[in-house]
Parts: structure tokens; C-alpha cells; sequence
């Protein structure tokens, strides 16, 4: 058990770490345009976020697609697919912003849905999302 799931994460490794250098750039632009949005335009942290998650959906749909998992097909099914997941993610990300920036810093409550949301991400859009 342990030596086929070793040989499946050394499989999986340079796939695992594309996808890891997306959502840290992912995040850097996150982070960045939620504070600008917040500090600077004055929006509330819920709007923002609403806002930042249709954004990043395009670029990370795309960078995963085409770099992280190289599959070429045509995206009408993985458009679909990839919604779906966003969508959930999306619910999650403001429902997590609603309730917890009242109790949490906006900035650790962000970092924290989205430490969450890499978690099972990966392995959706690599087995369900881009599967050929």
C-alpha cells in the first residue's frame, strides 16, 4: 500500500508541481487584488471575493488545461465540469468570507478557504475535469 502510493506520487510529481506553481501565483493574485479591492477601493471582503473568484476561475481553467495536465481537447465537457467544481468552490469561498470575517482577519480567513480548496482540487481536475 505505502510503496503504490509513493509510486503514485513520484508519477504524479511534475503535474502535482505545476498545478503547485499555479495556485502560488494563484494566490499571489488573489491575496493582492483582495487587499487593492479592500484598502484601497473600499469594497467589502464578500464583494471582493465574489468578484476574484470569477477572475481567477478563467486563469487557472486555462493554466491547469493546457499547461499542468497538456491536454488538448476541446473544453465544451471540462468547461462544464470545471464550472461545476467552481461553483462549488465559489459557495464555499464567500460562505467561509460571510462567516468568518467577523471573528478572523479577511486576509487569514482567504488563505485558510483557500489551503482548503487545494486540497481536493487537484485530484478533481485531474480525474474528473481534464481526464481523457
Amino acid at each position: 500500500m505505502i510503496k503504490k502510493t509513493l509510486q503514485y506520487a513520484w508519477g504524479v510529481r511534475r503535474e502535482f508541481a505545476k498545478y503547485f506553481i499555479i495556485g502560488i501565483s494563484g494566490v499571489v493574485l488573489d491575496m493582492a487584488t483582495l487587499i487593492l479591492f479592500k484598502e484601497v477601493f473600499g469594497w467589502s471582503a464578500v464583494f471582493s471575493v465574489i468578484i476574484i473568484q470569477a477572475m481567477m476561475l478563467v486563469y487557472v481553467f486555462y493554466l491547469n488545461k493546457y499547461w499542468t495536465f497538456r491536454n488538448k481537447e476541446i473544453p465544451h465537457k471540462q468547461i462544464v465540469k470545471f464550472l461545476i467544481l467552481a461553483g462549488f468552490n465559489y459557495i464555499f469561498s464567500v460562505s467561509m468570507m460571510y462567516f468568518l470575517e467577523q471573528v478572523f482577519d479577511y486576509r487569514l480567513v482567504r488563505l485558510a478557504t483557500i489551503a482548503v480548496m487545494v486540497s481536493w482540487n487537484f485530484f478533481l481536475y485531474k480525474y474528473w475535469v481534464y481526464r481523457v
